[in-house]
């Protein structure tokens, strides 16, 4: 078992190198939404005399960056958290396909509701998540700068919405078997995805405060085409509808070719020579083979019903949210080995199509069950 170090490195390394962008994509709109929100103006200064080289006030010196260190922090505790528990319970504590799916749905229409605040739409401002009072108050009365507890709570929340390389590191907290390692793997990942969140947040930051209401309308913007993206993602991971449906010409059809049988061998790594993705065995059981790299290949399979079904995930250097591999209807969720086979009893299926998804619907694909 590796020790708790070497799981901070693994996750701190992972995070820096991979996790980073992958995370970017799926919560940059929260990250937006957190720290560019509309403020209520402030009552215009007394004019002051000038001085020579009179520098800023040190809380508006500190304003860019107090929301940003914020909302990390908030994502640092949660996820540490998290890797607390998914390591003392297991993988009793993960989520379903559709259970993920209905929280990232739940954070599109947060981002939505971001945007509309943004642009300045007054009946959503009872609606957007805010601090409490009192700690408004509190915050208030500690600084002039705006209240750090409403980006922290947002950035707690990023829990709630996975990337794909995010899942990989949640297997690996399960999979640790104690509390601490399980936590150290998860906030060496924050840790390590945390220099492009500064970054991102920074710059959203400093732009609104340099541009104010323009640049918060083309945040909002911005913000809201995430939602909608995300909200397309969510229906596809929960297996509710497919915006990528590929052409059946692109499809791994038929001949269903029996192994063991005329035409057939062995070829390199014990792999049949000349087998198509869909064929069925010596024993009559029905074998859907599906390439996983950083995408899926193929994207479509046609296969019979009413036959007994194993669907073989072929890892070949694969990465990203590719690995995270779901079946929303069956509630089948598996991380795809690097390289090597991941097998999935698919049941003797009825006609009808099935589908599959990445954990964050990015990358979808279907089998079609004939009679």
């Amino acid at each position: 078992m590796p020790s708790s170090v070497a799981l901070l490195i693994t996750g701190a390394s992972t995070g820096l190198l991979a996790g980073g962008a992958s995370c970017a994509a799926v919560q940059g709109g929260l990250l937006a939404g957190a720290v560019t929100r509309r403020r209520t103006p402030a009552p215009a200064p007394k004019p002051a005399r000038k001085t020579s080289r009179s520098a800023p006030p040190a809380s508006e010196a500190a304003t860019p960056l107090a929301p940003v260190g914020a909302f990390l922090a908030g994502k640092l505790v949660s996820h540490t958290l998290l890797g607390v528990l998914l390591g003392v319970f297991g993988s009793a504590l993960q989520p379903s396909p559709r259970t993920q799916a209905v929280l990232l749905l739940v954070a599109g229409l947060i981002m939505v509701l971001f945007a509309l605040d943004l642009f300045g739409v007054k009946a959503v401002g009872r609606l957007v998540p805010r601090p409490p009072a009192s700690f408004g108050r509190l915050m208030r009365r500690s600084s002039k700068s705006d209240s750090a507890v409403a980006p922290a709570l947002i950035g707690f929340a990023t829990v709630l919405v996975p990337c794909g390389v995010t899942l990989s590191m949640e297997l690996l907290a399960i999979t640790s078997g104690s509390a601490v390692a399980g936590a150290a793997v998860m906030a060496g990942f924050v840790l390590g995805t945390s220099p492009l969140f500064a970054l991102l947040g920074y710059l959203f930051r400093r732009s609104s405060q340099a541009l104010s209401g323009r640049l918060a309308v083309a945040t909002g913007v911005v913000v809201l085409a995430v939602a909608v993206w995300t909200m397309g993602s969510a229906l596809q991971a929960g297996g509710w509808v497919s915006f990528n449906t590929p052409a059946r010409n692109t499809a791994a059809n038929g001949p269903f070719i029996v192994e063991g049988g005329e035409g057939s061998g062995t070829g390199e790594g014990g792999k049949e020579a000349g087998v198509p993705p869909v064929h069925v065995d010596a024993s009559g059981k029905q074998i859907v083979t599906l390439t996983v790299t950083d995408f899926y290949s193929p994207t479509a399979f046609t296969a019979k019903a009413g036959v007994p079904t194993k669907l073989v995930l072929h890892g070949k250097d694969s990465g990203g949210c590719a690995r995270a591999f779901t079946i929303p209807e069956l509630g089948v969720q598996e991380i795809v080995k690097r390289d090597g086979d991941t097998e999935i009893d698919l049941g003797t299926r009825k006609a009808g199509t099935l589908r599959f998804s990445c954990a964050m619907g990015m990358q979808t694909g279907e089998i079609e069950f004939k009679a």
